[in-house]
């Protein structure tokens, strides 16, 4: 079986090392890619540090993949070698249920298989994306048009996918209202794709230390959360609020900034609970929603409307031996937004 350079962590908190790991071979949908940009995304982190439940180890994270064709299987069609590409949070589904069908293969009935720390459907367990190859199938390999440069795309296949997804489904677009709850890796992405599709954004986090940055992103307001006077002055006010901090905030706030039929959507994962007042959502009709990634086909629009609109990630590309130090400084929210390794560099 071939091998690949990669990044793996041998047990849960384990220090990356570099070393060789298979690539399968080719089947016949399979593609082959050199990647050439990963970006780090903060469940990497709890993956690694098995704080999500039991790992797979070793374990090679990363699924904000970016790369160019090595190789094709005998039935690819989509894709020709030399092209630039993209892999996100699933490499495969069963293609068969009702939500594979209509494009929603994150929620797969068989289970969507996950670019690493999962196993395939044949048992095989997966490799992420810190790494200088990866074979996927071509089904879940999306096109990165020219005009996004591919480090600032790596972040688009989950960053990306998970803040574009809900602003699409509820409706956000010009005469909207937008909040965005926190200015991280999800949090600048949402300013950007609600700016772009043609809302009013204000950005709402705890301080004004990121102020100038919410402007520079398009946003019209930046509001200092921790002044609870400021958020009783904006009460409904929007049409849509969009969660991304992972922190435990009292949702009952958020909830009460929602005009009539407005919605909370909530892409971070807090470690408790949600608590909300069920008068809160009545009373205005409103709607508490969760929102995952998005299907293939919706993550393929959302790069063709970045290269349409100019979009790309705000990143800090990084170095191999530079991995350890990032997730520090992301876990401190140190980092302004996104962290891409260039794979290049991670070398024997």
């Amino acid at each position: 079986m071939p091998t690949t350079t990669a990044l793996q962590a041998a047990s849960a908190g384990a220090p990356f090392e570099i070393t060789e790991v298979p690539v399968r071979d080719l089947r016949d949908d399979d593609i082959l890619i050199d990647i050439q940009f990963a970006g780090i995304c903060h469940s990497d982190i709890h993956q690694v540090r098995e704080e999500w439940g039991k790992a797979i180890f070793p374990m090679v994270p990363g699924h904000e993949i970016a790369g160019v064709v090595a190789a094709v299987g005998d039935g690819v069609t989509k894709h020709k070698v030399g092209a630039r590409v993209g892999v996100g949070c699933m490499v495969d589904s069963c293609g068969e249920c009702e939500y594979c069908k209509d494009g929603e293969e994150q929620f797969c009935t068989k289970g969507a298989v996950m670019t690493y720390n999962g196993r395939g459907y044949d048992g095989e367990e997966t490799k992420g994306g810190y790494a200088q190859q990866v074979a996927v199938a071509e089904r879940f390999v999306c096109s990165i048009p020219e005009g996004i440069g591919l480090d600032e795309a790596a972040p688009l296949l989950c960053a990306g996918i998970t803040t574009w997804a809900p602003l699409k489904r509820w409706g956000v677009g010009p005469g909207s209202k937008v909040a965005v709850v926190g200015l991280g890796g999800l949090g600048h992405m949402g300013v950007k794709f609600a700016v772009a599709l043609g809302a009013e954004v204000t950005v709402l986090s705890r301080t004004d230390a990121k102020a100038d940055d919410s402007l520079a992103l398009g946003a019209t307001v930046h509001v200092a959360t921790a002044d609870p006077l400021k958020l009783k002055k904006l009460r409904g006010t929007f049409d849509v609020v969009l969660n991304t901090v992972s922190a435990d905030l009292d949702l009952n706030h958020y909830v009460a900034l929602l005009k009539p039929m407005g919605t909370l959507a909530n892409v971070g994962m807090p470690p408790s609970p949600f608590s909300i007042r069920p008068s809160s959502v009545i009373q205005g009709s409103r709607v508490v929603a969760g929102s995952n990634i998005g299907g293939i086909q919706d993550t393929q629009e959302m790069l063709d409307f970045c290269a349409e609109k100019g979009i790309g990630a705000s990143i800090e590309t990084i170095g191999a031996s530079e991995v350890g130090a990032a997730y520090e400084r992301v876990v401190a929210g140190d980092v302004r937004y996104r962290f891409v390794i260039d794979t290049s560099t991670i070398t024997a």
